[in-house]
C-alpha cells in the first residue's frame, strides 16, 4: 500500500516536495523574462532589463555578478554592461561582499519612489528651461508657444506627481504604523 502511496505521489509531481521548488524556479523564471521583455518594450536595454528582473525577483534584491550570469546565463561582461546601465540610472547600487573581493548589486529601498522622485525632479528642471526657452525664442512666436505649452505640460505633471509621490507615501507610512501597532 505504501508503495502505491509514494508511486501517486510521483505520477502528480509531488513526492516529498522535491519538484515544487524546481516547478516555482521555472514560474519565476517565466515570469522575470516577460517583466524583462515589458521594460525592453518600454525602452530599457535587454540585459539591463533581465538584470534589474532577476534582482527584483531575488529573495534578498542582491546578487553578485557571479550569481547573475549563473542565473541569466550570460557572459560576465553582459552582466556588467547591464549594471553599468542601471547604476547610471540609479536602479541598482553596488556593495562590497564582507570577506570577499567581490561586489553585490542591490535594488535601492522604496526603488520606484525614489526613481519617480528623481523623475519629478527632473520635470521641474525641464520646466524651468523650457519657460526661459519660451521667452528666448519669443514668446509671440509660434515657436515660442509651442516651447511655452510644453513648459505647461512639464509643470502640470509635476504638479500631479507630488501629490501622487505624497499621497504614496502617506499610505506606506499608515501601512507600517498599522504593522507596528499590530505587534
Amino acid at each position: 500500500m505504501t508503495d502505491r502511496i509514494e508511486d501517486r505521489g510521483r505520477d502528480d509531481g509531488h513526492d516529498d516536495g522535491r519538484d515544487t521548488a524546481p516547478q516555482a524556479d521555472a514560474e519565476t523564471a517565466r515570469f522575470m523574462e516577460r517583466f524583462a521583455s515589458e521594460l525592453t518594450q518600454a525602452g530599457m536595454q535587454r540585459m539591463a532589463s533581465r538584470v534589474f528582473a532577476a534582482l527584483l525577483v531575488s529573495e534578498e534584491g542582491a546578487m553578485t555578478s557571479a550569481e547573475l550570469s549563473e542565473r541569466l546565463r550570460i557572459s560576465p561582461a553582459a552582466v556588467s554592461g547591464a549594471i553599468r546601465y542601471l547604476s547610471q540610472v540609479d536602479l541598482v547600487g553596488r556593495e562590497h561582499v564582507p570577506g570577499s573581493r567581490r561586489d553585490r548589486y542591490v535594488l535601492h529601498n522604496h526603488i520606484w519612489y525614489e526613481t519617480f522622485l528623481r523623475r519629478d525632479q527632473l520635470l521641474s528642471r525641464w520646466g524651468k528651461l523650457l519657460r526661459d526657452g519660451s521667452e528666448i525664442v519669443g514668446p509671440d512666436t509660434a515657436a515660442g508657444h509651442r516651447v511655452a505649452e510644453t513648459a505647461e505640460f512639464f509643470d502640470f505633471l509635476h504638479d500631479e506627481m507630488n501629490r501622487v509621490l505624497d499621497r504614496w507615501k502617506a499610505r506606506k507610512d499608515a501601512e507600517r504604523t498599522a504593522a507596528t501597532g499590530a505587534e
